[in-house]
């Protein structure tokens, strides 16, 4: 299953960079390829309300269109997309009034808000981030920025799954404890 979804990006990837270089085409075959999966994302997080999934791809797909121009070339193309939906999401949920919470740890990877900042966000991400060990370093971006599941990114990365799930523990405690004595 791994395999598939590195293909999976890899292929999103480079359609999103053929789009960026002006194939229209490739633009067009992006954004039907990533309907479905936004759909599904929307669905499973509207109990109830799988009547507003339809209209929040749309909108989502419309952002995609308009904030191309923010994509970074050197991240995942899934990252940014569903960092998008998930900001539709949760604006369509406080229009209606009801109290936004869409968990993190099952959506594909995340980035900042596309704002001017992200350069800046991306290189102190990048900072906190080399004081890892690379395997370990590598585990906690598939895991924590690349939306993988701990067992995908444990195969990926030559760990158990129970290792894994330590190793992002603890990793993550050591990155939290080292920004917070950088605070100080």
């Amino acid at each position: 299953m791994g395999d598939s979804v590195v293909d999976r990006e890899a292929h999103l990837k480079q359609l999103m960079m053929r789009g960026l270089d002006g194939d229209a085409a490739a633009w067009r075959v992006l954004l039907s390829d990533i309907r479905g999966p936004l759909a599904a994302f929307f669905k499973r997080r509207l109990s109830g309300h799988e009547a507003d999934a339809e209209d929040l791809v749309q909108d989502t797909l419309i952002a995609i269109h308009a904030k191309r121009a923010t994509f970074d070339r050197t991240m995942p193309f899934s990252a940014w997309c569903y960092a998008i939906a998930r900001y539709k999401l949760i604006d369509h949920l406080r229009r209606q009034g009801r109290r936004a919470t869409v968990p993190m740890d099952d959506m594909a990877e995340f980035l900042a808000p596309h704002t001017v900042e992200d350069g800046a966000v991306r290189r102190d991400l990048t900072r906190v981030l080399s004081i890892l060990p690379l395997r370990q370093r590598r585990l906690v971006e598939d895991v924590r920025i690349g939306g993988f599941s701990v067992a995908e990114a444990a195969a990926r990365n030559g760990f158990t799954e129970g290792a894994a799930k330590v190793s992002v523990h603890r990793s993550m405690k050591a990155l939290s404890n080292s920004v917070s004595a950088h605070e100080d």
